[in-house]
């Protein structure tokens, strides 16, 4: 009996220390990250959230307000190798994952040998993807969601951690594409950059009209990020704190018969299962950030809107009365009672 319970005694302070380091971890990055980037609290909680539950990220926020600056900070802060790729109108796919060209050896042998393109680093930034056709918003597809890329039927692996962070303008915005529905949902969380207030803008005139720019610390490595993802998976959760995650995302379709009203009027397509995986996950890192070992109901409430926003599509209706996905999900979370 007591050697049982040393062995309890023994694994719980085994959870406990990993929970406390993994939110040390999380917290010294969010602190590192926030030297150079004012204010944008949420945002950069939600890109973390993200790396950790091995998703992507898309960024949407009119220029100006830090979008690129905050990817670079990221990889700087995590010592991995960064990529930039500017989409523009007239991006080819063979500018993204590479092509085969024609090389010659010393003996004068021509051959064709595989020349990578930006996608093969650890932290791709996609800047303005919805500048670019959706041809070539595309090629990010299968290296998002299979980690490679196949060129002439030839499969190449990306390293891990891969994790794609996409910024786009508003549609609003002349001369741009809005992504097709399919590559939206490869996106974990969707996370709208807002523009700052006065004492933020404030804050950023004096930090960037100096000699001296703020930079960044490196924090931690790809194999202690790879760590922090498992840990993640190994959080435990309660049947009934997942049943939550999923009866909200089954309350996105508007022929659910537990959707409410507003869905059934104003929602054309409701979010896919890759919406539940994103409410349990990111539920999952919220916990651990919170000291927790467990994902609560607030947990999941937390992560609804970054979620869901950008896989609910509503109906011409919905779009004339002037309704977004942001207001349906507001609508489900407080018709949504925890436990039942």
């Amino acid at each position: 009996m007591n050697n049982r319970g040393g062995k309890s005694s023994k694994m719980a302070i085994s959870v406990e220390d990993r929970t406390r380091l993994f939110r040390v971890t999380f917290k010294r990055l969010e602190n590192e990250i926030q030297k150079v980037i004012v204010g944008h609290q949420k945002v950069i909680e939600g890109v973390l959230i993200c790396l950790l539950s091995k998703g992507h990220v898309l960024l949407e926020g009119v220029p100006g307000l830090g979008k690129t600056l905050l990817v670079k900070t990221l990889s700087e802060v995590l010592n991995l190798s960064f990529s930039r790729i500017q989409f523009t109108p007239d991006l080819m796919p063979a500018d993204i994952i590479g092509t085969n060209i024609i090389w010659e050896s010393e003996r004068g042998e021509k051959f064709f040998r595989f020349q990578k393109g930006p996608i093969f680093a650890h932290i791709i930034l996609a800047d303005e993807i919805n500048r670019a056709t959706p041809k070539t918003q595309s090629a990010l597809l299968e290296a998002m969601q299979e980690g490679g890329v196949t060129v002439a039927g030839t499969l190449h692996r990306l390293e891990e951690p891969f994790f794609v962070l996409a910024t786009q303008n508003p549609i609003e915005m002349e001369g741009t594409y809005p992504l097709p529905e399919a590559q939206l949902d490869r996106f974990f969380f969707k996370l709208k950059v807002e523009y700052p207030d006065l004492s933020e803008l404030s804050e950023i005139v004096e930090r960037t009209t100096k000699s001296e720019v703020p930079r960044a610390e490196k924090i931690t490595t790809g194999n202690e990020i790879l760590e922090m993802r498992q840990i993640v998976r190994e959080v435990p959760i309660a049947s009934y704190v997942k049943d939550y995650a999923l009866k909200l995302v089954l309350a996105t379709h508007p022929n659910s018969a537990i959707a409410p009203a507003e869905v059934k009027r104003f929602v054309k397509y409701g979010s896919s299962p890759r919406g539940a995986q994103s409410l349990v996950l990111g539920g999952k890192v919220k916990a651990l950030i919170e000291d927790r070992y467990n994902v609560s109901f607030d947990d999941i409430q937390e992560v609804a809107h970054p979620s869901l926003r950008h896989r609910i599509l509503l109906n011409f209706e919905g779009e004339a009365e002037g309704w977004d996905s942001d207001s349906v999900i507001d609508i489900l979370l407080k018709g949504a009672k925890p436990g039942e």
